[in-house]
């Protein structure tokens, strides 16, 4: 499968990407990174131009909250993504937060899998299980 990923806004966390993207690779998926400090438009314009299955955006600034409420109307003019698996980890909200009302807040704008402050290998299990699940349905 083919993943789209990078780290959304203003967010220069160059090591965590990295990671993300080896780990991808390790599971076998080919990856699209975008890099940091990446746009939204940018994010979906890489999934058209190849074709990716998931997009998996990252933030660990906090910040993607500003970001993300786009997420649902930017997607909608784009055509053909209906069956996009949209995943976003990382550091989801600045300062404290309730996991399960940010979980909730970042599915209505259009995520799939939210994993805030989750490790990364249980996050790309969650996928894994998703991809899964949504093949038996």
């Amino acid at each position: 499968m083919k993943v789209v990923t990078g780290v959304v806004g203003n967010d220069i966390h160059v090591v965590a990407n990295r990671l993300m993207e080896l780990s991808l690779n390790a599971r076998g998926y080919e990856v699209f990174n975008l890099g940091v400090n990446t746009h939204l438009e940018e994010f979906f314009d890489a999934v058209v131009e190849t074709g990716a299955n998931i997009l998996l955006i990252s933030s660990l600034n906090g910040e993607a909250e500003g970001w993300s409420r786009e997420v649902k109307a930017l997607k909608s003019k784009y055509k053909n993504l209906d069956d996009l698996i949209m995943m976003i980890g990382g550091n989801l909200a600045v300062g404290r937060g309730d996991a399960e009302e940010i979980e909730r807040k970042y599915k209505n704008y259009g995520f799939d899998l939210v994993c805030h402050q989750i490790d990364l290998n249980t996050g790309l299990d969650w996928l894994e299980e998703f991809i899964e699940k949504r093949k038996t349905q």
